[in-house]
Parts: C-alpha cells; sequence; structure tokens
C-alpha cells in the first residue's frame, strides 16, 4: 500500500479537526510477535501471517469487533461481548420502493444465534491460559491465541512439523466454515497469499512483511475435517470462491400478495447498470433464515464475513427487493455482507476479496463499469420521491474502505492526471488515506458518545473553509434547514473515496464542491484528500434558474399502455441552481418495470423517450432531465 508523508498527513488531519493514527514504527513489534508466537505454538511462520492476512491485514482496529464478531489480529471471536446492532431499526425505508404497491414494512433481523464458529475465545483463553479481555485488546495475546488455535487444530489432524504445506486442514479449520467448498477457499486464499507475500503498514503504525513463499499445500487434507458437501444449484460466481444456492421464495400469499422478489427477463428486457453494496445488520444463520421468509424482502447474494462464502439467493435475471427504490432495484445486483453499518464494525479481507472476484465477474457478464456511478453503496441510492429521503438506509457506511476494495476489483480510484495537462481540470476524486482518515463519528454504540478512532472512507464537508465551520444543510434529512450532525448515520454532509465532484472554488488549502446546491468545503493540503479529476459536468442550459432533480428515471405518461397507470414524475426537494456544476454519471432513457402480479406473464417494461443524467448531487447519485442541462467538460470555462 502506497502511504503519504507522515508529516504532510498529520498536518491535514490536525486542520481539519480529526483523529490522528500512530506514526509509523519501521521497527516492528507486531512483526516480532508473529515470530514469537509461531516459535511457541510450532506453527510455520508464513502460516500464521497468512491467516491473519485474510482476517485483518494484520490490523488491531481499535480492540473492536468484526462484522464477525471477531477482534485483533487473529480474528478471534467473541459474539457475547460482540453483541448486535441494526441501522435497520432505525429507519423507515420501503425495501421495494415501488408506488404501485404499497410500502413493505419488514420485521427487524433476529438475534443473533449461538453459532460456535463465532465464539473461538474462549478456546484461545483456555490454550495459552490468557484472560480474554487481554486477547480481544493485546495484539501480542491476540497472535498467542491464534496461533495456539492452529496448533490445537493441526494436532487434532495428526499433523506437526514446519513445512507450510501440511498445515492446509488446520487453516481450512481456522476459517469456521462448515461446508467444504467454503473452508477450501479460504485455505487457498491464504496460501495464494504466502506465495505471493504482502508488506503493509498497519492501521496502528506497525510494518509487517510476509516474505513471498510458495507452498504446494497438501488438499487431500480436507476430507478428513468431518465437514457437509457444499450445496449445488444454478449459483451465478466465478470460478476459486465458494458459492451456494440457497434460493429466496417466490411465492404467492394471502390477499393477493407475494413475495419476495419479481420474475424478469433482464438483460434481455432491462440492462443492469448497478451493482449495490450492502451490509446484513444481523449475522450470517440468522440472515438466511430472513431471506428465505416469504414474507420478507430479498437480494441477490449474501456474503459471509469470516471466510467470504456467497450464498446466490435469487437469479441476477430477477429482481430483487433490497435498494429501498425500484427504478434502482430494477436495474441492479443487490450484495449483502455480513455486518453492522453502525456499530463501527471492520470488514474482513477475506470477504473484501470474494465480493471483489464475485463483482468483477458480474461487471464483465454485463457490462457494468467499475466505477463509482455504477458501484453503489446503499447509502447512495436516492430517494424515490421527497417523504422517503430521510427513510433511505445509509449501509455500509463510513468503514467499508472503498480504495482497498477498488484496488481487488482492479480499478484502482483516485488516480490523478501526473502532471496534469491543465492547472485546474474543474473536477476532483474525493480519496483520502483511509487508515489515518479519522472523523469522529458520534452514535456508534447505546451509550457511548463517540465512535471508535478508525480509519474511514468519509470526508467531512463544512459550510466555510475552516475546521470549526458548521456542517452543511440538507433538506431532505432536516427540512428546517439545521446542520448535519456527525453522528454515524448522517449523510448529510459526507463525501466518500471514488466519488467525483466538480470544483466551485479553492482557497489555499481548501478547496469547496458543489453539493445538495451549496459549497462544501474540504481540507486538501497537496491532494491529500481529493485529486485532480477530467471528465464530464452537467449545468443547466442558459435562460433556466434551476432544474429539477430526481431521484428515478421514469418515462412520461404517453409512454404507458392504457391499462398500466403512469408513475408520477416527482421532483426531490432539491433543485439544481444556474451556474452550479455537478459530476456527470451513465446518461439512461426512461424505463418503468410493472410488476404487481405474482404471474410474471402481466410483467412488463415501459420504455419512453424522455432520456436522463445521472449527477453525483450529493452523497447520494440523482438524476436530471437531459433536456434540461448542458454536458461540458469539467475544465471548461
Amino acid at each position: 500500500m502506497a502511504r503519504r508523508p507522515v508529516v504532510l498527513l498529520a498536518a491535514a488531519l490536525a486542520a481539519a479537526g480529526l483523529v490522528q493514527a500512530p506514526a509509523v514504527a519501521e521497527t516492528s513489534d507486531r512483526q516480532r510477535a508473529f515470530a514469537e508466537a509461531a516459535r511457541e505454538f510450532g506453527v510455520p511462520e508464513p502460516v500464521l501471517l497468512g491467516v491473519s492476512y485474510l482476517q485483518s491485514r494484520w490490523d488491531v482496529n481499535g480492540a473492536t469487533p468484526s462484522t464477525a464478531a471477531g477482534y485483533g489480529p487473529m480474528h478471534l471471536t467473541d459474539l457475547r461481548t460482540a453483541g448486535s446492532g441494526s441501522h435497520h431499526d432505525e429507519g423507515a425505508e420501503d425495501p421495494r420502493g415501488d408506488d404501485a404497491r404499497k410500502p413493505l414494512r419488514p420485521e427487524a433481523p433476529a438475534a443473533p444465534p449461538d453459532v460456535p464458529n463465532l465464539q473461538t475465545l474462549d478456546e484461545a483463553a483456555r490454550l495459552t491460559g490468557t484472560d480474554t479481555a487481554a486477547l480481544r485488546a493485546d495484539p501480542a495475546q491476540n497472535i498467542r491465541g491464534g496461533a495456539a488455535l492452529l496448533a490445537r487444530y493441526q494436532r487434532d489432524l495428526g499433523g506437526s512439523g514446519s513445512d507450510p504445506a501440511a498445515w492446509y486442514g488446520a487453516v481450512a479449520r481456522y476459517s469456521g466454515a462448515t461446508d467444504t467448498a467454503a473452508a477450501a477457499a479460504f485455505a487457498d486464499e491464504v496460501f495464494a497469499t504466502i506465495g505471493t507475500g504482502a508488506d503493509r503498514v498497519t492501521d496502528d503504525g506497525m510494518r509487517v512483511r510476509l516474505a513471498p513463499t510458495p507452498v504446494a499445500p497438501r488438499r487431500d487434507q480436507l476430507a478428513r475435517l468431518g465437514l457437509r458437501d457444499t450445496g449445488t444449484g444454478p449459483v451465478e460466481c466465478p470460478s476459486g470462491i465458494s458459492c451456494e444456492w440457497i434460493p429466496a421464495p417466490y411465492q404467492q400469499l394471502p390477499d393477493n400478495e407475494y413475495g419476495n422478489h419479481d420474475k424478469a427477463n433482464r438483460p434481455r428486457d432491462q440492462k443492469i447498470d448497478y451493482i449495490i453494496i450492502h451490509d446484513t445488520e444481523g449475522y450470517w444463520d440468522g440472515v438466511l433464515k430472513l431471506v428465505q421468509d416469504p414474507t420478507y424482502v430479498s437480494w441477490h447474494y449474501t456474503l459471509r464475513s469470516a471466510d467470504g462464502h456467497i450464498a446466490q439467493h435469487v437469479p441476477t435475471k430477477d429482481v430483487a427487493w433490497h435498494a429501498g427504490n425500484w427504478y434502482v432495484n430494477s436495474k441492479s445486483i443487490g450484495l449483502e455482507h455480513e455486518g453492522f453499518a453502525a456499530k463501527g464494525t471492520w470488514y474482513t479481507e477475506a470477504m473484501y476479496r470474494t465480493s471483489a472476484k464475485l463483482v468483477r465477474h458480474l461487471a464483465a457478464k454485463y457490462r457494468i463499469p467499475l466505477d463509482r456511478q455504477h458501484i453503489l453503496g446503499h447509502d447512495n441510492v436516492p430517494g424515490t420521491t421527497p417523504p422517503t429521503v430521510k427513510n433511505m438506509h445509509w449501509d455500509p457506511g463510513p468503514y467499508w474502505d472503498w480504495a482497498h476494495y477498488f484496488d481487488l476489483l482492479g480499478a484502482p480510484l483516485g488516480r490523478a492526471e501526473e502532471p496534469p495537462s491543465r492547472p485546474n481540470t474543474g473536477m476532483v476524486t474525493i480519496s483520502p488515506d483511509f487508515a489515518t482518515n479519522r472523523p469522529t463519528f458520534t452514535g456508534c454504540e447505546q451509550g457511548v458518545p463517540l465512535c471508535p478512532s478508525r480509519g474511514s472512507t468519509s470526508v467531512i464537508l463544512r459550510s466555510e473553509p475552516r475546521p470549526d465551520a458548521p456542517l452543511l444543510a440538507d433538506i431532505g434529512l432536516r427540512p428546517d434547514g439545521s446542520p448535519s450532525t456527525m453522528h454515524v448515520s448522517d449523510i448529510g454532509s459526507r463525501v466518500d473515496t471514488g466519488q467525483q465532484y466538480a470544483v466551485a472554488e479553492v482557497r489555499g488549502d481548501w478547496t469547496a464542491v458543489w453539493y445538495l446546491g451549496q459549497k462544501g468545503w474540504f481540507h486538501n493540503p497537496g491532494g491529500a484528500t481529493a485529486k485532480p479529476a477530467r471528465g464530464m459536468v452537467v449545468t443547466p442550459k442558459p435562460g433556466k434558474a434551476s432544474v429539477p432533480v430526481y431521484g428515478r428515471a421514469y418515462p412520461e405518461a404517453a409512454a404507458y399502455p392504457p391499462e398500466i397507470k403512469p408513475q408520477d414524475i416527482v421532483p426531490l426537494q432539491y433543485t439544481l441552481p444556474a451556474g452550479q456544476r455537478y459530476a456527470a454519471g451513465l446518461s439512461t432513457g426512461s424505463e418503468y418495470f410493472s410488476a404487481t402480479t405474482f404471474d410474471p406473464a402481466n410483467h412488463r417494461v415501459i420504455k419512453g423517450k424522455t432520456r436522463y443524467l445521472q449527477v453525483q448531487f450529493g452523497h447520494r447519485v440523482a438524476f436530471v432531465n437531459a433536456d434540461d442541462v448542458r454536458v461540458i467538460p469539467s475544465f471548461a470555462p
């Protein structure tokens, strides 16, 4: 991972009022901890480093739990302490988001199940004689606990020795997977990492290196773990990852209702434009029960945190009910990642990697560009009409590492022209350093004022170029016009890595971008927070004081046949004023997928003549009528 000079970053963070990350320690206690634990428990050091990398990338994450209740570099799990939480409980989003049908109001996710692979900390404590609190909080003790578990798993298989190839079975078991394909996929990824090596600085400033160590692991050990065979079915996954079919039911219900998705024929009838990244707000077993409930909502894939295993529930040709916006649902594939946006938990490397492999596969299949105009978080999906804006969900949250995710996708974000062909490109790509960018969010845990100090993808916008200026107002979230807040769920004055915005003004080390009809300022010394970019922007045509902004790209009324009621084209509460510019995303025709009956023979796609342009209008995208705006290069005067 490339890192910016520490002095420059420290100055930027201090000026913006952020928490400063520790300086880099070139002589690493973390490296020594791995070496000492490997010797103490007889685990080959490359195996210990490889397992840890695939769980945490050697980070400590402030001794807080992962999205699978895991702590520390070795991801020792402790569900009793980690608990659960749900931002979904706080919102009234209708996941289907179709005005032609009554809103869905799903029940909140169930309490976390009692799952053995989410409680490995107790066994690590027994094997090491170390207090559980120390195993959660002390990185060196955590590494000892992980090494002790690996050594025990190896003994259970009747193995020992220093040859990494003989530890395949122990590594597979460490994943916590209960089926063969998931355990094998995790172990294969660990040994691939051992073969290629890794070298990075952790979130607490420790440099750790895994030297490339080519190994031909003994995969025959997998059969001795006694795991179940992985379920088969019509999965749409790339080779080399673990994926099974757990279908969401398409079932007729009383009162002419049905669930929990819609039959379609994509991409023949509708182009798939988006992949939406969600988190589950629940643990794996409980979430799978929910998606198999015909009265609940649906999504296409669920990804497990500890090992990256994937379950597919809905064929990608069909429309799932997941994004709270029927237009986006009709044009997207939804991926739910085991995790909690509100708790400030962290996402495992195993899940990032399999998610990236799946998204690469789907993007290639459906010709979806790998950029932040097409790969959206649920938090980037717009409300459909003014009343729905405040209820939209905001996962995967500010701790999802978009930069790392796009590196894994093979489409790195935030690369500026070197050198820029023009002194002012008129646009920036948001690109803070994830590890050192630490906004002081609130509200992650009930009764705890501040969220953990942790790397974040989010940059906070202010109303003036100074660190103590008020945040911007978002009239969709607060109709009274009061400023946004630092609550972890409040996206009213926040931009994220990879998003692109038109530059409104530059004053010294501060840059302003156009955002929800306002100037939003962020500290950007030497391009530490955002990189110059070039692209197309939209601005109202001459003579228009402002143009309306929409949450969906629906057809004009004349496009509908007599038997289908036209959907109202309702502007959101925002407008795009003359003189302002917004980064243009995709250009799209207008469509509405009419699917209000259980019989798919009655489903129909209505296409109009109206064309829309997607814009990065705030934290969320929005749409403008192409006839209302000019599309010009970002650097045009």
